[in-house]
C-alpha cells in the first residue's frame, strides 16, 4: 500500500480514483480471513494500481450459503486506489472480480476511440471464452449442411 497523498497526486495528473468491494466465502473462519488477506496482497502487488486504503470486515457465519453447503464463513473488504485508465479498470475487474465498483474521481471521463475499441474487444473476447467453455455467451449455429 501507498500513502494517500501519492494517490492524490496521481489523480491530479489524470488517473482515476476507484473504490471496490470484494466478498469471499470459505469453509472456516480462519480460512476466510487467510484467503481474503492473500487476495488483497495479490491485488496490492498489481502494478496497474496504487492502493492507499483497505478495510476487512469481521467474518460472519452463514447457514446454507450454497446448495449442498450447510455452513460457510463470509468476509468482505473494501479498497480504494488510483489507476491510470478506464481500460486498466476493465482489465482489473476481469482479473479480480469485485462485487461492486464506484469511480470516485473524476466526475467525467473521456475515452479516445482506440481505448473504447480496446475495451469492447476485451469484453468480446471474454464473452467468446465463456461461450467456448459452455458457461455463457452467445453461440450462433446455422443449418446442418447435408
Amino acid at each position: 500500500m501507498i500513502e494517500k497523498p501519492i494517490a492524490d497526486e496521481k489523480v491530479e495528473h489524470g488517473w482515476i480514483r476507484v473504490w471496490m468491494a470484494f466478498e469471499l466465502l470459505a469453509g472456516s473462519n480462519a480460512k476466510a480471513t487467510e484467503h481474503m488477506e492473500n487476495y488483497l496482497k495479490k491485488i496490492d502487488e498489481d502494478k496497474r494500481i496504487y492502493m492507499y486504503k483497505k478495510e476487512i470486515s469481521d467474518v460472519r457465519k452463514i447457514e446454507n450459503p450454497l446448495k449442498d453447503v450447510s455452513v460457510g464463513y463470509s468476509i468482505a473488504s473494501d479498497i480504494e486506489f488510483a489507476i491510470k485508465s478506464f481500460d486498466d479498470i476493465v482489465q482489473f475487474i476481469i482479473q479480480f472480480g469485485p462485487s461492486a465498483i464506484e469511480i470516485l474521481e473524476p466526475n467525467k471521463l473521456e475515452l479516445k476511440v482506440g481505448e473504447a475499441q480496446g475495451i469492447l474487444n476485451t469484453i468480446s473476447q471474454l464473452m467468446h471464452k465463456f461461450a467456448a467453455s459452455g458457461i455463457g455467451g452467445i453461440l450462433i449455429a446455422g443449418k446442418k449442411e447435408e
